[in-house]
């Protein structure tokens, strides 16, 4: 079996391609937020990483499969921060309105508009539609074994997929709404005042294990 080959700084040559492999997808995301899905190029991301279009194409041969990598990334970086929480909501009075709190902040920012950038584009592209529908149940999916692990059995029924789902929905629409407005001063009013509908649309069986 060969030697694993090391460079100069002590990296090996898959440690060098994974710090590849995330400036790419970092540099998408920002693509995406500053310039939209049509002006995001791989060019423009290549540049903006720092390498080469031929290291481009090799980690990620088409742009659709750099951007929904990209979003891919950032689905498990939200679920990671999400998961690590869980002690937290555990011990809360109130977990479920907390954990609908936590559902609403890690939409916020930057990251929320790249993702939806993806979204608005596959309409009209059929490729990368095709990407996108194998992404979106993976991030249903996280939304579901999150509540599993943090209510038990009493999350494993379709009532609880559903709920999960409306809650998802609400935030989604609560903010691509508020791009419509000059300033977001409302929009912590119009989520507490869906909050406090979802809260009571929550499944009466909930409790933390």
């Amino acid at each position: 079996m060969p030697a694993t080959r090391t460079s100069k700084t002590g990296r090996t040559q898959e440690e060098r391609s994974a710090a590849m492999r995330a400036r790419l997808l970092d540099a998408t995301i920002d693509c995406l937020v500053e310039h939209g899905y049509s002006g995001t190029t791989t060019t423009r991301v290549a540049e903006r990483a720092g390498v080469t279009r031929g290291a481009q194409v090799h980690h990620f041969p088409t742009k659709a499969d750099l951007v929904t990598a990209a979003v891919r990334d950032v689905a498990a970086r939200r679920a990671r921060l999400a998961f690590a929480r869980m002690d937290e909501l555990a011990a809360s009075t109130d977990p479920i309105g907390d954990t609908l709190d936590l559902l609403w902040e890690i939409h916020q920012g930057p990251i929320f508009a790249a993702s939806t950038e993806l979204l608005l584009a596959a309409r009209t592209d059929p490729a990368l539609r095709a990407l996108v529908a194998e992404v979106e149940p993976e991030i249903s999916e996280v939304i579901v074994e999150f509540g599993r692990r943090l209510f038990g059995p009493q999350a494993d029924t379709s009532a609880f997929r559903h709920y999960a789902y409306t809650a998802m929905d609400t935030v989604r629409g609560l903010l691509v709404g508020s791009w419509a407005y000059p300033d977001d001063s409302h929009l912590d009013a119009r989520w507490q005042r869906a909050r406090a509908c979802l809260r009571q649309l929550a499944p009466a069986e909930l409790t933390v294990r």
